[in-house]
């Protein structure tokens, strides 16, 4: 029987990972995980057939959204299993090496830079603060918008004609000023609360808006960051970031975590692409 070639797949470096303590879940392709050490640290690798995860299959899977969407659970599942167990530094999403030895070069070769990394972020978990404006929320208590023309609206004749025009041209000033106001309290309540969050952080990382389409959730993103929060101001950080939600009308502020460091997290510079047939 022809025995397919077989790669490691990366989910993370850690340190101190006892090998009783390898969580016990199927990862990216149902084969389960296990540690490669060197020293002290170790990463956490699946054996998967090279066949799925060459440069080939990673293409396709990364350009199809459910695929995708797949992949990155599992890396994730992974990640997250090992973070409740020791300190953890994410590698980013298909991560490939030729084999575990490969996996044990790296962490020689780059043993100083992750033993770095890793003491930034031991003691610490990421939160995420996403910050939205809703042109469509109701406005602000200060500003009035009149109800649509009342049944009355056009028995009058003209006199009444031309109260009704002024009444929907006010209407639409009106409008404008709530949705000109719900922007301006959606800039206010980010600068706010990057500030005053960030000085509770050791480390923040400002991402992109997300885009409305592909995110699905409601509103304009404005603030999308990540901040790296020693545990022990959790308690401070998490209060500071529910009592400025709601705070500002037509805003919404959305507090995840904690997670795994991923957004503090270093690229692996000797991490292969895989060729097909290779």
């Amino acid at each position: 029987m022809t025995e397919h070639p077989r790669v490691s797949y990366a989910y993370a470096v850690t340190r101190g990972l006892d090998p009783a303590d390898v969580p016990a879940v199927g990862g990216v392709a149902g084969t389960g995980v296990h540690r490669v050490a060197e020293d002290d640290l170790a990463v956490v690798v699946s054996t998967v057939p090279e066949g799925d995860f060459d440069e080939a299959a990673l293409r396709s899977r990364l350009n199809s959204m459910d695929s995708l969407e797949r992949l990155a659970r599992a890396h994730h599942e992974v990640i997250d299993a090992v973070a409740v167990r020791s300190v953890v530094l994410p590698l980013r999403l298909a991560t490939v090496y030729r084999n575990d030895d490969r996996v044990r070069s790296l962490l020689r070769e780059e043993r100083e830079r992750f033993g770095a990394a890793l003491d930034r972020v031991d003691g610490h978990a990421e939160w995420g603060v996403k910050v939205y404006a809703d042109p469509d929320a109701t406005p602000s208590p200060g500003v009035r918008v009149s109800g649509g023309p009342t049944g009355s609206a056009g028995a009058g004749g003209g006199a009444a004609g031309s109260g009704s025009g002024r009444d929907y041209l006010r209407r639409r000033r009106e409008e404008r000023h709530s949705r000109d106001e719900i922007w301006r309290n959606a800039a206010e309540l980010a600068a706010r609360a990057d500030a005053e969050l960030a000085a509770l952080a050791d480390e923040v990382r400002v991402h992109r808006p997300q885009n409305r389409q592909l995110s699905g959730a409601p509103g304009e993103n404005v603030l999308n960051a990540a901040y790296l929060v020693p545990v022990e101001r959790t308690t401070d950080f998490t209060a500071v970031a529910r009592g400025l939600a709601g705070s500002l009308p037509g805003t919404r502020l959305e507090l995840t975590g904690p997670w795994a460091p991923y957004s503090f997290t270093v690229p692996a510079r000797a991490a292969e692409t895989l060729e097909a047939g290779r």
